[in-house]
């Protein structure tokens, strides 16, 4: 193997690591994929948790808005040298010359993810749903690269399920969230339910219960208006996608069977499930 290819290969390995320890719940549901497919959803992730980990660390703002910046600017630099020897920038570089995937993908993304440096709160859903369309919807654009839709259409469902997915995320971690000082819950909702106080409280009230239930209601939405794109994909993408879904979806499940109590622990889906989930998915094809 050549130095180059040594190289490539460990940046894979690095990507998937990233995505193993980080990002369980997806990480299981992509072993119903091909091997030759996941390492591509291993250096997606590997970006976007990357990225993640420079906005969420330690230090000022101002000096994570340099290192997205030349993060962002290393990433399309390599992309027209067509090759990068960064740990994780090498994967994602060739995955994307690979599968042919817009580099315009990655620029909102990182547009959205330099707004979490900017922006505490959105005041209306509306708003939030254009830090999402960078942060969320753009992933299921980017994934169907790998996963080969058989049609077009594919491509509203696969945005609609990022965007539930995010949502999912954003009722788990309101906690987590409040301790980096951010607020993804719209404003006019906390207000429409009364619920500011509790959340600022971190008190699961009678508003919290309320309020908790709209965004839930609204999160499983998007998950119904993303289930007609499975029909969409080859059968090994479908049942990969389809768990991914039943485990993320299984995740509201909890937080209503926790009371609505997002505060004092952070919902998890037992590591049982999200190991056996591709064992159960496959028996039922």
């Amino acid at each position: 193997m050549s130095l180059g290819n040594a190289r490539l290969a460990e940046s894979y390995r690095v990507c998937r690591r990233l995505h193993r320890t980080c990002g369980t719940t997806y990480f299981w549901a992509t072993w119903m994929l091909p091997a030759g497919m996941r390492p591509h959803v291993h250096a997606l992730y590997g970006f976007c948790r990357h990225v993640d980990d420079i906005v969420d660390g330690a230090g000022e703002a101002a000096g994570k808005e340099a290192a997205l910046a030349a993060f962002g600017g290393r990433l399309f630099d390599d992309l027209a040298r067509e090759g990068s020897d960064d740990p994780v920038l090498a994967a994602v570089v060739n995955t994307v010359l690979k599968l042919g995937i817009d580099p315009e993908c990655f620029r909102r993304f990182l547009r959205s993810m330099a707004m979490d440096l900017q922006v505490s709160s959105y005041e209306t859903f509306e708003d939030l749903a254009g830090y999402m369309d960078g942060s969320a919807a753009v992933i299921g654009e980017m994934m169907l690269s790998v996963l080969r839709p058989t049609s077009e259409s594919a491509l509203g469902p696969a945005r609609d399920l990022g965007v539930a997915f995010q949502l999912t995320n954003f009722l788990r971690d309101v906690g987590e969230d409040l301790d980096r000082g951010r607020i993804y819950l719209p404003q006019c909702d906390l207000r429409r339910f009364g619920a500011a106080e509790s959340l600022v409280a971190r008190r699961v009230s009678p508003q919290w219960v309320a309020l908790m239930r709209f965004e839930i209601a609204r999160t499983r939405e998007y998950y119904a208006s993303a289930e007609p794109g499975l029909a969409l994909l080859p059968p090994v993408s479908a049942r990969c996608i389809g768990t991914a879904r039943a485990l993320y979806g299984g995740i509201l499940e909890r937080i209503e069977d926790n009371g609505y109590d997002v505060f004092s622990q952070r919902v998890r889906v037992p590591a049982v499930i999200k190991v056996t989930a591709p064992v159960r998915a496959r028996t039922r094809i």
